[in-house]
């Protein structure tokens, strides 16, 4: 079946051209290298068992969580993974877009997917495919009905998040760093170079899966809305994935160390990696503008491409 592509849809993408500053490059930014996720989701042994349990399989997913960086999607994998009828691959695989790991085909793919049984759907989630300039063609190869979970949050927290979760990195791998002002600005200006940047402007990001799948295969989970209160985000993606209602409120509750909602499931209790809810930088409130300011027209434009606004400042 060939890929989505409606004329209504390329109406939208050729009115919303493409900006010049949008550089796929390499950026001339290193410190923003380092992007893997070290979580697994607990009910996800790494010493998994040699046989696999009677019944079960490696499926292909039938759901994919494709990001995006920074916006929740380690919490909402965790999260939906509650749910009984769900299978979420242990790590991020990252095979739509890596072309060394895409080359090992398929087969290889499946194979780092979790035994399901058959009244179960299998979860993958890499972040990294919302800004690839050719997950979406490829995962589209692959299945064109698949229903495709996109959490998204403020872009410039998101910034000022994909900051911090690389300042750490390098320190604790004894590499230098610099103050996220310096990244943001260059000569005065803005840089609109910086990797972070480009990674929070929806719009053009969107427009990319939006030639390859019809809008309706693709549920936004307001990322923010998920930090705050999770349930109404979570039985929203069980009704979109066709899931019955099976996660309720007392799977989650607030903690009040770590400042966000923890899981408790199968009489355990868990919360995210130590790596996540780090606190940010203070950010220079003249710096913060700018980048704000610079991200508005491509949030007005990223909500007349989903039908759907957002409450970012």
């Amino acid at each position: 079946m060939a890929c989505f592509l409606a004329s209504a849809f390329l109406l939208v993408l050729q009115t919303y051209a493409a900006p010049p500053e949008l550089d796929q490059a390499g950026f001339g930014i290193t410190l923003d290298s380092m992007d893997l996720d070290p979580g697994l989701p607990a009910n996800v042994s790494e010493d998994a068992p040699s046989s696999p349990p009677p019944g079960t399989s490696k499926r292909a997913p039938h759901s994919i969580i494709i990001g995006v960086r920074k916006g929740g999607t380690r919490a909402l994998l965790e999260m939906l993974d509650i749910h009984p009828e769900v299978a979420a691959a242990a790590t991020e695989v990252h095979f739509f877009d890596w072309d060394e790991n895409y080359a090992k085909g398929f087969e290889w793919y499946r194979e780092l997917m979790p035994y399901s049984y058959p009244h179960q759907i299998t979860v993958e989630k890499t972040p990294g495919y919302f800004t690839s300039a050719l997950a979406p063609e490829r995962i589209c190869a692959m299945n064109s009905s698949i229903k495709l979970l996109l959490i998204l949050r403020d872009p410039a927290e998101r910034v000022i998040s994909d900051y911090t979760q690389v300042y750490f990195n390098r320190l604790e791998n004894h590499k230098p760093v610099q103050a996220i002002e310096n990244l943001l600005v260059r000569n005065g200006a803005l840089n609109i170079r910086y990797k972070a940047i480009q990674r929070s402007l929806y719009d053009i990001h969107m427009r990319n899966w939006l030639r390859h799948f019809p809008l309706e295969q693709i549920h936004i989970v307001d990322g923010d809305a998920l930090i705050r209160d999770p349930l109404p985000e979570l039985q929203k993606v069980e009704r979109f994935l066709n899931l019955p209602p099976r996660i309720v409120s007392t799977n989650f509750y607030f903690n009040q160390t770590k400042g966000f909602y923890c899981i408790r499931s199968d009489g355990r209790e868990r919360c995210l990696h130590e790596s996540k809810g780090r606190p940010h930088p203070a950010v220079n409130s003249t710096v913060l503008q700018q980048l704000r300011s610079y991200l508005q027209e491509h949030n007005r434009t990223f909500f007349r491409l989903v039908k759907r606004t957002f409450d970012w400042q």
